[in-house]
């Protein structure tokens, strides 16, 4: 993988992490029109080093909100801090029970299975079709839509389902509002990137040749800071932008890739 390749990749995660439309399958779209021959296991490295610097961006855009709830922790109250973080640990518990039981099986989608991410975009299409019909989304997260919330999250590991996309949907359809919506899906996950960036580099399955750590880092810092901006950005577009959109744009890039897939 050249320096450029990186930053093309990076830019791309950057950018479609927090917009409802796969990053994962974005990237594995993008390595193959690159001639990306990366394993599967390496590929899916450079995926999580990537989503590790949007976690990042992610609480630069949070750093008020993120710091309003570890002060109300550190009060020791059933405050609505104390509850906000206890629904984010209850949605992180189906991601983490299949990221357990099933890595090996995810990591070997990341390896240029692109019939998968094509089929995996049009679920994503008529996903974000159902939630742009949802109406009255004016409820508060309960503890059981975060764990419904959480499921999606865990589904939307395979790439080409949007991780943002499913979570935002899930939420609107269980009625709530969209901008909080949009806060929880951006901040649920950042706790379980943390976990598997540290799990992977303690067990030593994250290693870097020296050829590596050069190109690895500018991907990571062109996805940090194409993430920045992503974040932001989307925070306003979910409240007034009909989700539609981003729908129609998932059926068009599927089709290619379905398309792209079967020609190759």
């Amino acid at each position: 993988m050249s320096y450029l390749e990186a930053i093309i990749l990076g830019i791309i995660q950057g950018l479609t992490e927090f917009l409802p439309v796969s990053s994962s399958g974005h990237l594995e779209l993008m390595k193959a029109i690159l001639g990306d021959n990366s394993l599967p296991e390496e590929s899916f490295t450079f995926t999580v080093i990537l989503h590790f610097a949007t976690a990042l961006s992610t609480m630069v855009v949070f750093r008020k909100e993120i710091a309003e709830i570890f002060k109300g922790l550190f009060q020791f109250k059933w405050n609505e801090e104390t509850q906000f973080s206890l629904k984010i640990i209850v949605s992180m518990l189906p991601a983490t029970m299949i990221g357990f039981f099933f890595e090996e099986k995810l990591a070997s989608f990341f390896g240029g299975q692109i019939l998968l991410v094509g089929f995996m975009l049009l679920i994503t299409a008529l996903l974000l079709l159902f939630a742009d019909k949802a109406t009255n989304t004016n409820k508060n997260t309960s503890f059981g839509s975060a764990f419904v919330i959480g499921v999606s999250q865990a589904i939307a590991m395979l790439p080409g389902i949007s991780r943002s996309g499913a979570t935002i949907s899930t939420a609107v359809l269980l009625g709530i509002d969209r901008t909080k919506a949009a806060k929880f899906s951006f901040l649920m996950v950042v706790p379980l990137i943390f976990g598997k960036v540290a799990k992977d580099i303690l067990g030593g399955e994250i290693s870097f040749e020296s050829s590596q750590i050069g190109v690895f880092s500018v991907g990571f810092l062109a996805a940090f800071v194409s993430g920045l901006f992503a974040c932001t950005w989307m925070i306003s577009l979910v409240k007034k932008s009909k989700l539609s959109y981003f729908a129609l744009y998932c059926a068009i890039i599927g089709a290619v890739a379905i398309t792209f897939a079967l020609m190759n």
